[in-house]
């Protein structure tokens, strides 16, 4: 028998409860000021506590609090029982650092619960970001102890731990500071899985202290049903059903006169209420920023330096778009805006892609590489690749339209730019479709549809024309930037 698939409501809480048990801190500014204690809480204190108790060398401990002050430590990954970092070294790739905690039992998290519930300050002080030294000295022990930070690294260092794993843990120090539900989370309840447990143990607390104080002589007997077979429900029962109908406590009396309580919808509760306005987007940094380098892993599925490359690429399309769409000044209607990325076949998208990883024209170890897997995966050759790149760079989409594709302009621009030429005493070029050529000196100006000039050269009488220099609306100026070169 099948088990019955999840209705979409159970998809949902199980898709949030997943969400709430993983955080995602981004990497946190580099520390300034004094160079005294790093954490600022009695609990952050303690947690370093427990790592500088267990190391076994405290050079690298001091190298680790310099990389974290530093702010060598990338983005951090908390779990339950695990948190994990990539923290930047001295090579270019950075390491994977890992610290392993042991998570509470099922029976463990009950008694801590049950502790919270029974004192509301305790829950108060969380909320506040506070961990009350009652509750984590309890009788479940939340924070860490000398021996239960366990650290990891991919670092070729056997230190325990290395400077890596220990930046990563005065880091999360930091965090801790901040918000001491991280320390819940690695013991393994998220805070929203946490606060959901709580206010079911008040509730339940608060129907058995109603019970208890109800009075006795104001019960009625507790009826049930007949001996025989299909008896109707009795007193017991019909108490039953009308406290849960008007969301009071079974067994207790409403107030006579007083009719049940009931409960309010939030749409009407909410109704009318005024919004305030949403705050305005912030400002768009100048540049995009660089995705952090990812360590290299054996076995992974992916290339990092691959997925590197496609990072910086989604956070530059990003923001064009968001510059494109940036909110218009008071007073301007808001136009629709186009995306300045339009879809392109795989080969130009591959073009695109190559030639903005990589911006520099000069040819390396790793854009060689590039181009043989491009042209590898396209059925080109390597130098097919290099020239399509030099021509996106020079001119984007019509650079690699006119790289080879030739069309014949109509008469006017393309026409004045032979006499333009001679009045500026240039060269005299031979005009062939939308190309201005000097085959014996090795230079051509190419006429794009967006009337702009694109110049080439070439080996004189070899006709291997690459694309040299920017492209200009002036043929003069194509021409006299082509000839200095």
């Amino acid at each position: 028998m099948n088990p019955r698939p999840a209705s979409g409501r159970a998809a949902a809480a199980d898709r949030l409860a997943r969400a709430d048990r993983s955080r995602t801190f981004p990497p946190l500014p580099v520390r300034t000021g004094a160079r005294g204690l790093f954490a600022e809480s009695w609990w952050g204190s303690a947690w370093l506590d427990a790592l500088e108790t267990t190391a076994l060398d405290s050079a690298r401990l001091a190298r680790g609090r310099t990389y974290a002050r530093d702010g060598h430590v990338d983005t951090i990954n908390v779990t339950p029982g695990r948190i994990v970092a990539t923290v930047r070294g001295s090579r270019p790739r950075p390491y994977s650092a890992e610290i392993r905690l042991r998570t509470l039992t099922d029976q463990e998290w009950d008694r801590l619960l049950d502790a919270i519930a029974a004192e509301p300050g305790r829950l108060t002080a969380l909320l506040a970001k506070k961990l009350p030294p009652a509750l984590a000295e309890g009788e479940v022990r939340l924070l860490p102890g000398p021996g239960d930070l366990v650290p990891r690294c991919s670092c070729p260092d056997h230190g325990r731990p290395c400077k890596h794993a220990a930046a990563l843990c005065f880091q999360v120090a930091r965090l801790l500071d901040a918000d001491p539900f991280v320390l819940l989370l690695m013991r393994g309840r998220g805070e929203r899985e946490l606060l959901d447990a709580l206010s079911r143990r008040n509730a339940a607390l608060t129907a058995r202290e109603a019970r208890d104080h109800t009075p006795a002589a104001g019960r009625p007997a507790p009826y049930r049903r007949g001996p025989g077979t299909g008896g109707e429900p009795q007193a017991a029962d019909a108490e039953q059903d009308s406290a849960a109908a008007s969301g009071g406590v079974p067994g207790e009396q409403p107030t006579p006169g007083e009719p049940p309580s009931r409960g309010v919808p939030a749409r009407s509760a909410l109704a009318g209420r005024p919004r305030p306005p949403l705050p305005p987007p912030l400002p768009l940094p100048p540049q995009p920023g660089r995705p952090p380098a990812l360590p290299d892993g054996d076995g992974l599925p992916f290339d990092p330096a691959t997925l590197e490359f496609l990072a910086a690429d989604a956070a530059a399309r990003a923001h064009a778009c968001a510059t494109a769409a940036r909110t218009p000044g008071p007073g301007t209607e808001h136009l629709a805006v186009h995306s300045p990325f339009p879809a392109l076949p795989p080969w130009e998208d591959a073009i695109r892609l190559t030639a903005t990883a990589h911006p520099t024209a000069g040819l390396t170890a790793t854009t060689r590489a590039l181009y043989r897997d491009l042209a590898a995966a396209t059925g080109r050759t390597p130098t097919d690749v290099a020239r399509a790149v030099a021509a996106w760079r020079q001119g984007g989409p019509e650079g690699l339209v006119l790289l080879n594709t030739p069309w014949n302009p109509p008469a006017g621009d393309f026409d004045r730019a032979r006499s333009a030429l001679l009045a500026a005493d240039l060269p005299s070029l031979r005009p062939r479709h939308n190309h201005l050529t000097d085959p014996d000196r090795g230079i051509q100006l190419r006429f794009g549809h967006d009337s702009r000039w694109y110049p080439y050269e070439s080996e004189p009488g070899a006709e291997d024309w690459w694309p040299a220099g920017p492209a200009d609306p002036d043929p003069v100026g194509a021409l006299t930037t082509l000839l200095a070169r």
